[in-house]
C-alpha cells in the first residue's frame, strides 16, 4: 500500500459497478460485503455511502469499485478484498494491488479518468451512469435530472422541436433519420391521440449499448420521451424492452413508479397542461421487432411482421395514430440538448453527424466495454488508443460495425472516420453501435455465413425475397466453407445480394447481404482460397484445413501439447513439437494457445 495525501476521516461515496457484465463477475457480492462491513463497524472514522451503479463501461477490468471523492478505482475487485479497502479508507493509503497497471508501460494509475480507455471518451449519453444509483430517482434530480424538462414546459412546443433540429441529432438506431425531422412530421398531423415509442429492442449479438442506458440511466431515457410529448402532443408512451433484460426493466419500472410519484408522469406535470404516461412492454425475443413497424405491431398484439413504410409511422403508426419512434440511446441525448443548448450539441461530430456516439466494443481487443465517442473517431482511435489493440499481439483483420446487417472494415480503412455516411460508403452501416473487432484467426467466409445464418433465422419470412434469398445465401456460403464451393458461386452471391437489396419488405432483407458484399469487396481472396486452394487461410473451416508447427519458431514449451483434446501433438521439452493429422480434430487449440505464433495453417 502507499500513503494517501488525504484526510481519512472526510465523507466518501463508494460506487459498486452492477451492470449486468460486472454482476456475472461477482459485483452485487462486492457491493453487499461493503454494506455488511460498513453496518458491522459504526464506530469507524470513514462516513461512507455505498451505491450500486450502471454499467462503468470498462467491461474488461470489472467488477470496478470507485471511491469518491479520492478519485480511486480499483478493478477486478472481490468479495474477500472489501475488508482491505475500508481498513485503506481508515489509514488513508490506497491498494496498488487492485489499481489498473498498463501491461504495456507498466505505468500504475490511480483514477480510471487518465487511463487510456476514457481520455479520448466524451459521454453525453452515458453522462450519468457508473455515477448514479439508477434505482434512486434522487440521484439524477442531483445531477440536472428533469431540468431539461422543466425548461421545455417553458417552451412552445415548436421550438422544443426547433432545438432538436438545429441539433443535428439523429437517430441512433441506425438508419440515422434526422430526429427533428421525424418529431415535426409528427406533429403536424391533425389526428390525436398521438404516441411515443422507445426501442429498446435491441437484439444485436455483441451489443448492449441500450441496455447499459436502461440499466444504468432510465430517467434520461424517460425525460427524452416526455419532452418529446410535450414537443408533438402525445398523450401515451411505451418503451418496448428485449425480454432477456431483465435487469433494464426492473430498473425502468422503478423509474416510471418514481416519476410518477414526483409529478413527472401523470396528469398535468409539473402543473402544466400536459398529461403524459408511460407504460413498459417486454419483447417476445425476436430479432425483427427491432424494425419500428413490426415492434408497433408487436405493441399491439399483433405477430411482429414489418410493413412496408409508404406511409410512415409519424402519420399512421400504433394502432394507426401518428407516433414518434426512436432507440434508447436518442432519448438519452434529449435532455442534453434541451439544457445545454443545440449549438453546444451541434458543436461536437461531423458535418453530417453531430454528437457523439456509444458503441460496444468486444471481439479480439484487449480492452473491450462500451464506449462513446465524437462522432468522426476514427476506427483506429478507438480500437487501437481505446481498445489498445489486438489481444495476445495477433494481426488485426477486420472489423465489424452495424450488427448483423453491418459490414466488415479491413485494415486499410482503418483512419475511416466513423460517422453515418461514412461508415455506409464504405458498405457498412453504423447500425446501433456494435463494433466487433477480428483478428487473423477469423475466417471472413464464415463470418458471413455466421451472420447470414443468424438472420435467415430471424425473418419472419412474410416477403419471399427475404425468405428465400437469404436461405440460398446461407445455403452457397455454407457449400463454400465445406469445400464445394464453385466460382459461379461468387456471382450467385452478388445476385441474390441485389435482388434483396430492392426487393426485400424491411430493412431486414433489404441490409443482410452487407456482410456478403463487404467480404466479398474486401477478402475475396479467402473466397478464392476456399474454392480454388481448398483451403481455409485462417484454418476455421475443418474441412479445408490442416495445422503443422514450424520448428524454426517452436520453442518446446509443450502448451500446444497441453491443451491439445485429441492428444494430436507430440515433443520433448525445449525441442521442436509436431502434429499427428490422422489424430487432429482441427479445434484449433493449439493455433489459439500458442504464444509464440508457431503453429500454422498449410
Amino acid at each position: 500500500m502507499s500513503q494517501l495525501s488525504m484526510n481519512n476521516t472526510a465523507a466518501r461515496t463508494i460506487l459498486v459497478c452492477c451492470g449486468t457484465g460486472c454482476q456475472a463477475n461477482g459485483s452485487m457480492a462486492v457491493y453487499q460485503a461493503f454494506r455488511r462491513e460498513l453496518a458491522d463497524s459504526p464506530g469507524t472514522q470513514v462516513h461512507t455511502y455505498t451505491k450500486s451503479t450502471g454499467c462503468n463501461g470498462w467491461c474488461e477490468k470489472g467488477p470496478l469499485v470507485k471511491i469518491l471523492p479520492d478519485e480511486i478505482t480499483y478493478c477486478r475487485v472481490k468479495s474477500e478484498d472489501v475488508p482491505e479497502i475500508i481498513a485503506s479508507l481508515r489509514y488513508g493509503t490506497v491498494m496498488e494491488r487492485l489499481l489498473y497497471r498498463d501491461p504495456v508501460t507498466k505505468q500504475v494509475y490511480r483514477s480510471h479518468r487518465d487511463t487510456n480507455f476514457y481520455k479520448k471518451q466524451r459521454k453525453v449519453a452515458l453522462r450519468n451512469i457508473g455515477e448514479i444509483d439508477p434505482a434512486n430517482i434522487q440521484d439524477y434530480l442531483d445531477r440536472d435530472g428533469y431540468n431539461a424538462l422543466r425548461k421545455a414546459l417553458t417552451m412552445p412546443p415548436a421550438q422544443v422541436i426547433e432545438e432538436v433540429l438545429q441539433s443535428g441529432l439523429r437517430g441512433r438506431g441506425g438508419g440515422g433519420f434526422p430526429t427533428g425531422l421525424k418529431w415535426k412530421a409528427c406533429a403536424a398531423v391533425e389526428r390525436t391521440p398521438r404516441y411515443v415509442i422507445c426501442n429498446g429492442d435491441e437484439g444485436d449479438p455483441g451489443a448492449f449499448m441500450d441496455r447499459s442506458i436502461m440499466e444504468g440511466d432510465p430517467h434520461s431515457v424517460l425525460e427524452g420521451m416526455i419532452i418529446c410529448a410535450h414537443a408533438i402532443g402525445a398523450s401515451a408512451g411505451f418503451i418496448y424492452v428485449r425480454d432477456e433484460y431483465d435487469l433494464a426493466v426492473h430498473h425502468l419500472s422503478r423509474a416510471v413508479e418514481d416519476a410518477r410519484k414526483h409529478g413527472f408522469l401523470g396528469k398535468n406535470i409539473l402543473g402544466s397542461d400536459l398529461s403524459f404516461d408511460i407504460e413498459i412492454v417486454r419483447g417476445g425475443g425476436a430479432f425483427v421487432c427491432g424494425e419500428e413497424t413490426a415492434l408497433i405491431a408487436s405493441i399491439e398484439g399483433n405477430p411482429g411482421e414489418p410493413r412496408d413504410k409508404y406511409i410512415f409511422p409519424t402519420e399512421k403508426g400504433l394502432w394507426g395514430q401518428p407516433t414518434v419512434i426512436n432507440n434508447v440511446e436518442t432519448w438519452a441525448n434529449v435532455p442534453v440538448i434541451i439544457n445545454r443548448g443545440a449549438a453546444e450539441f451541434a458543436s461536437i461530430g461531423t458535418t453530417g453527424s453531430k454528437g457523439t456516439k456509444v458503441f460496444s466494443l468486444v471481439g479480439k481487443v484487449v480492452n473491450t466495454g462500451l464506449v462513446e465517442v465524437p462522432m468522426g473517431t476514427t476506427l483506429r482511435e478507438i480500437i487501437y488508443d481505446i481498445g489498445e489493440g489486438i489481444q495476445k499481439g495477433r494481426k488485426f483483420k477486420a472489423v465489424q460495425t452495424g450488427g448483423p446487417s453491418g459490414g466488415c472494415i479491413p485494415e486499410d480503412l482503418l483512419d475511416l472516420e466513423v460517422d453515418f455516411d461514412s461508415l455506409t460508403a464504405a458498405g457498412s452501416m453504423m447500425g446501433s453501435g456494435g463494433l466487433i473487432v477480428m483478428d487473423d484467426r477469423t475466417c471472413m467466409v464464415e463470418v458471413a455465413r455466421y451472420y447470414v445464418n443468424f438472420l435467415a433465422g430471424e425473418s419472419c419470412g412474410k416477403c419471399v425475397p427475404c425468405r428465400e434469398g437469404i436461405s440460398l445465401l446461407l445455403e452457397t456460403l455454407t457449400r463454400i466453407c465445406e469445400g464445394k464451393g464453385r466460382l459461379e458461386d461468387l456471382d450467385l452471391l452478388e445476385s441474390v445480394s441485389a435482388t434483396l437489396q430492392q426487393a426485400a419488405l424491411c430493412a431486414l432483407g433489404r441490409t443482410a447481404p452487407n456482410p456478403v458484399l463487404s467480404t466479398l469487396k474486401y477478402f475475396r481472396d479467402e473466397y478464392l482460397a476456399h474454392i480454388v486452394d481448398h483451403r481455409c487461410p485462417a484454418g476455421i473451416c475443418k474441412e479445408l484445413t490442416e495445422f503443422y508447427i514450424d520448428p524454426e519458431l517452436c520453442t518446446g514449451c509443450g502448451r500446444c501439447r497441453r491443451k491439445c483434446p485429441a492428444n494430436a501433438v507430440a515433443g520433448e521439452k525445449k525441442q521442436a513439437h509436431v502434429i499427428d493429422p490422422s489424430r487432429c480434430i482441427k479445434c484449433g487449440e493449439c493455433i489459439n494457445n500458442c504464444n509464440f505464433q508457431a503453429v500454422k495453417v498449410k
